[in-house]
């Protein structure tokens, strides 16, 4: 998704959460400003570039709320098993010199990518890896919730997903032969930023809990969009613009969407042993 780390825990960098705080109200584009106006007219490739930053911001504080929220749900779910005084640790450090609310977008992006690294080694750590599809799906309740509906259908969680790579600064674009639309809406990442930070946060001696962003990628998006009633589609791709994807949300009384499948991702950094959790040890994966 094309922007580099700024060094202090994520790349550079869009939304926001009607149902978590007041705030920007979301950039809307209808499908005939989606094409640029008719039939053949040119689709902006990143149609919420100008997306504000406070918007930014907001997005940056909802997706924090999905995925802290999401892993309390899950923990609870596990009855006895939650290790609490872990849990309450890893809660402070989560919390722990939070931006103001009117901060640089760039400060709750550096949050985020801090406080998602940190729930995933203490998910790794203690329940294996196998467990960040459960965490995903319990993050996508929470999406259900606070996401608000835009009366797009289908379109809804795919220009959340291009909302996302926003965030990160990747490239994107929205399918050419049909803009997105109630019954089925797809869009397409063809360099995905978060490799690009993941590298760079390799190279500087960072130890990767996952072998690839991927991995719990897909898990996320898949459960948002399955967690709004489409559903998901997704194909991984790798060529000479980066590592990429192609999401598909279609209406569950479409036509089938294509298989998902993860066929062509390719790792980026081999996963590394372990260890315990500290604030500043790795970049999210999503």
């Amino acid at each position: 998704m094309g922007g580099v780390s700024d060094g202090t825990g994520g790349p550079t960098g869009a939304g926001d959460g009607a149902g978590v705080e007041a705030g920007p109200v979301t950039a809307v584009l209808a499908a005939a400003s989606i094409r640029g106006g008719g039939p053949g007219a040119e689709q902006p490739r990143s149609p919420y570039r100008a997306m504000a930053d406070a918007e930014r911001s907001a997005l940056w504080r909802q997706r924090l709320h999905e995925a802290e929220a999401g892993l309390t749900r899950y923990l609870v779910s596990r009855g006895h098993e939650p290790h609490l005084t872990d849990w309450f640790v890893l809660q402070s450090e989560l919390f722990a010199d939070l931006p103001e609310p009117d901060a640089p977008a760039v400060e709750w992006q550096r949050v985020f990518f801090r406080d998602q690294a940190l729930m995933e080694r203490f998910l790794v750590l203690r329940y294996g890896e196998e467990v960040l599809g459960d965490w995903a799906r319990s993050n996508a309740e929470v999406h259900r919730e606070v996401e608000p509906d835009h009366g797009r259908g289908a379109a809804d969680p795919i220009h959340r997903i291009a909302r996302q790579a926003e965030l990160y600064g990747s490239d994107y674009e929205f399918d050419d032969d049909a803009a997105p639309g109630r019954e089925r809406a797809a869009l397409t990442i063809t360099h995905c930023a978060i490799w690009d930070y993941r590298e760079k946060a390799r190279r500087s001696g960072v130890r990767l809990t996952l072998a690839s962003p991927c991995t719990y990628c897909t898990e996320a998006l898949s459960a948002n969009i399955r967690a709004k009633g489409y559903r998901p589609a997704h194909r991984l791709t790798h060529g000479p613009t980066g590592h990429g994807c192609r999401w598909e949300a279609t209406a569950a009384n479409g036509p089938a969407a294509t298989a998902e499948t993860a066929a062509t991702a390719t790792p980026a950094a081999t996963a590394e042993p372990t260890a315990a959790p500290t604030a500043t040890d790795d970049p999210g994966e999503s």
